[in-house]
């Protein structure tokens, strides 16, 4: 962001609201046999559950793209556009599962919570300048009940740039 002052102590600074299309891939590692999971494209009830994937108990890999704009008075990055919930220094995708992925015999109705606030300014740049990267992120897939994981699941590992997989 471009920064500057008035000669009377004024702030002048414009943002750059530079914008741009940001590739994630989000890995459940050993999710539970047998259980719907997909992304929920967008918000409270007026939703759809898109790339639905049964369980075998392999991880379950999921391919999406965010909007990601230089907007946030704090500098932060504001992810943006049907997968991203939240508030802007707060966002997150949800992934649902059971009932809420449209699986209606599932005795699981469950969202994993995925954070994208652990994606940095130099990851976006990094991805951004190479097509053929992605930004990943592994999060367990069954949960300390056995069940699938619920609620905010934090990375295994922070977000980091991958080859994408053609």
């Amino acid at each position: 962001m471009g920064m500057g002052l008035q000669q009377d102590g004024g702030d002048t600074r414009e943002p750059s609201h530079m914008e741009t299309k940001l590739p994630l891939r989000i890995v459940l590692v050993a999710p539970p046999v047998g259980v719907d999971f997909g992304l929920q494209d967008g918000k409270g009830s007026n939703y759809t559950t898109i790339l639905k994937q049964r369980s075998s108990g392999a991880d379950l890999i999921f391919d999406c793209e965010v909007t990601v704009r230089d907007n946030c008075d704090d500098g932060q990055p504001n992810f943006l556009g049907p997968l991203t919930q939240g508030p802007p220094t707060a966002r997150f995708i949800y992934v649902d599962l059971g009932k809420l992925a449209g699986q209606p015999d599932s005795c699981w109705e469950r969202r994993i919570k995925v954070p994208l606030t652990g994606i940095s300014w130099d990851d976006i740049q990094q991805v951004s300048a190479t097509p053929k990267l992605v930004l990943e992120a592994h999060l367990p897939g069954t949960g300390k009940d056995g069940g699938p994981s619920c609620g905010t699941v934090q990375p295994t590992q922070s977000w980091s740039c991958r080859s994408r997989k053609t």
